[in-house]
């Protein structure tokens, strides 16, 4: 009998492992699955008035040297119109919750100065005011996404812009935006309550930014047909508490959005590492600390179900990406820092995990875009490189408004040191001409993988891919070399109908698309 039994068990562990693949790599991807549209605006921007995002980065001024159109650089432009980027969040971060809008309208040259304490303790001589920035998200065709100042503003100035910004009759400041040079109203929608309230916003706690919440959206205003999209300013990472007390305290119907923030810091805040000079172990570790945001989301997801099972209220990432120390020489407040391969795994994983979570995330703006922190435009005076962060979101295009489609992953681990993780990292989605989109990163530096994809529900006669890849895992594009990490065309794969063999280089990011 003791036999028999163990025969069942080994003949039961022979089916697990041909049917899940258990010691292969195999995804199974169910496309005639999922009903969850995967929002554009998960694939966002942030443009702080910090370090060379702004005054050397998107905006120059007219009278300037570098190649421009009325102010904006045109290589950057053109860089921001090829990526698509769907919405565009400014004036911040902390430099929002000390921005008086007034400041930044009307003739430059009368504009007063200030000083940005936060951010390198430079002069600010608001030049890049209000109109600046919606004309710019005009011309490169996106979504703005303005912060509001609660830290250190009043609601009635925030009531104000919202209604210099949006209304389209009579009024004292619509007739001041008139007199400024814009005759109609430029119809905002995404409007963010306060920045980081618990830390540079105000230092308050929940309980009393919940009650100045409800104070400032009162007053912030639906002129015409236009209605705002409200966001909350939400918690620091794993600060469940914060959302929870405004989730309770916040009626539902007063914010479409609750805001989150991680960043990927490795080593600690007081020391956080180069963003070249790394071992395998410290590589591993800053994927490892990327992909604990998964579980961050579900733990913040959770706690809104419980308020909001309706999903009414979103949760919006507006904050991610990697934290290093500056690259040495550069002014410390400027959080200048160098984008490798590894940051190209940290927004692919990050990107996998958003698209995961689309039934309750609707949008994430990755911090910054231009030479601040994980960027994906670095400039000097006159040059400008796209980094892998940038040719990553460059390849995830067909995600943006695809339906989520489920599927099975099984994947063989990478470990150095204690650092331990799946070598296969996947998102999939199909687009609405039918197209199924399969993203992968190989987190391995050294193995090529073999994976095996079984395309269940889809007999597909064609398939192309593109791949982001380079030599090692702290490669980069320098001004010298700007075509270090690129995107490329992959043809390391053979499709046979419902199936899909793919060789998944080692250190690489692809997206394959079939149909």
């Amino acid at each position: 009998m003791k036999i028999q039994n163990k025969l069942v068990l080994l003949l039961m562990f022979v089916c697990l492992i041909n049917f899940y693949g258990f010691g292969q790599n195999k995804l199974i991807v169910n496309a005639d699955q999922g009903d969850i549209k995967i929002s554009k605006h998960i694939y966002g921007h942030f443009a702080e008035h910090l370090g060379r995002n702004i005054y050397g980065g998107i905006w120059v001024g007219p009278d300037s040297e570098i190649p421009n159109e009325n102010g904006y650089r045109l290589d950057v432009m053109g860089a921001l119109i090829d990526l698509e980027i769907p919405n565009l969040r400014w004036p911040g971060g902390c430099f929002a919750d000390e921005y008086h809008w007034t400041d930044g309208i009307g003739d430059p040259k009368d504009r007063p100065k200030m000083v940005n304490t936060h951010w390198g303790g430079v002069t600010e001589d608001n030049s890049f005011g209000t109109h600046e920035f919606m004309n710019f998200a005009k011309r490169i065709n996106t979504e703005p996404y303005i912060t509001g100042n609660v830290g250190s503003g009043s609601v009635e100035e925030m009531s104000k812009w919202i209604e210099y910004i949006n209304f389209d009759g009579l009024s004292p400041m619509a007739e001041l935006r008139k007199k400024n040079g814009q005759e109609e109203p430029w119809g905002i929608v995404y409007w963010g309550v306060g920045n980081e309230n618990w830390g540079c916003g105000g230092n308050m706690t929940a309980e009393y930014y919940a009650n100045e919440y409800r104070r400032y959206a009162t007053y912030a205003r639906d002129y015409g047909g236009n209605k705002l999209y409200k966001i909350a300013g939400g918690a620091n990472s794993w600060d469940l508490n914060w959302t929870e007390v405004l989730m309770k305290n916040i009626p539902l119907n007063m914010m479409d959005g609750l805001s989150l923030h991680y960043y990927t810091v490795t080593g600690t805040w007081q020391v956080k590492g180069s963003a070249t000079n790394f071992d395998k172990e410290t590589y591993l570790e800053t994927l490892r600390k990327a992909a604990a945001i998964d579980d961050l989301i579900t733990r913040h997801s959770t706690i809104m179900d419980k308020y909001d099972p309706q999903k009414k209220v979103a949760l919006i990432l507006d904050e991610w990406g990697t934290w290093y120390e500056v690259e040495p020489g550069t002014n410390p407040g400027f959080l200048y820092q160098q984008n490798t391969m590894r940051d190209a795994h940290v927004a692919a994983i990050s990107l996998n995990i958003f698209n995961k979570h689309a039934e309750r995330v609707h949008m994430a703006n990755l911090a910054q875009t231009v030479n601040v922190l994980q960027a994906i435009i670095l400039t000097t005076e006159d040059d400008m490189i796209l980094t892998p962060t940038y040719h990553v979101f460059d390849l995830y295009k067909p995600h943006k408004e695809a339906t989520l489609i489920n599927h099975h992953l099984v994947t063989e681990e990478v470990s150095f040191g204690k650092e331990k993780m799946k070598s296969l990292h996947v998102s999939t989605s199909k687009s609405d001409d039918g197209t199924v989109n399969i993203s992968i990163a190989n987190i391995h530096p050294d193995r090529k993988i073999d994976l095996d994809v079984e395309l269940r529900g889809l007999n597909a006669s064609n398939a192309s891919a593109e791949i982001v890849t380079a030599p090692s895992i702290n490669s980069h594009n320098t001004f010298d070399n700007k075509e270090v990490v690129k995107k490329a065309p992959f043809k390391e794969f053979k499709l046979n109908k419902s199936s899909l063999k793919v060789d998944v280089p080692a250190n690489s990011v692809l997206m394959i698309r079939v149909k």
